[in-house]
């Protein structure tokens, strides 16, 4: 498994990929796999204002439903709809098209935290 070097990782697999003060949030590869067939995606409304280290939505697959957490506090400025119809482009390409929401961050300093792509493959080693 392919784990981008562009993006910073939770220890709950979502990543995320910073384009200025904008965010793209998803889940990795690892987790789309452990969840196996995810059926549903929860997310929130554009212009929800979301906080670092909490819930922002659920992904709910045949095996389990989990919580997906920010990384960064701010406002929802995109949602990815496609996911209401098709929650399989999770499963099927985790780091592209399944991506989740974008949010408008009110700063990215939270995501000098967070493990790079070879300390998120060491955790998942």
């Amino acid at each position: 498994m392919e784990v981008p070097t562009n993006r910073k990782y939770l220890d709950t697999h979502e990543w995320f990929l910073v384009d200025g003060d904008t965010v793209t949030v998803g889940i990795t590869q690892y987790a789309a796999d452990e969840l196996t067939d995810i059926t549903y995606v929860e997310l929130p409304e554009v212009g929800t204002m979301v906080t670092a280290g909490k819930a922002f939505g659920e992904v709910e697959s045949v095996k389990a439903t989990s919580e997906l957490l920010s990384a960064v506090s701010g406002t929802v400025t995109e949602i990815n709809t496609e996911l209401a119809d098709q929650p399989e482009l999770i499963n099927d390409d985790p780091f592209g098209k399944g991506w989740m929401v974008k949010i408008k961050a009110d700063s990215l300093d939270p995501l000098e935290s967070l493990m790079d792509a070879a300390a998120y493959e060491k955790s998942i080693a």
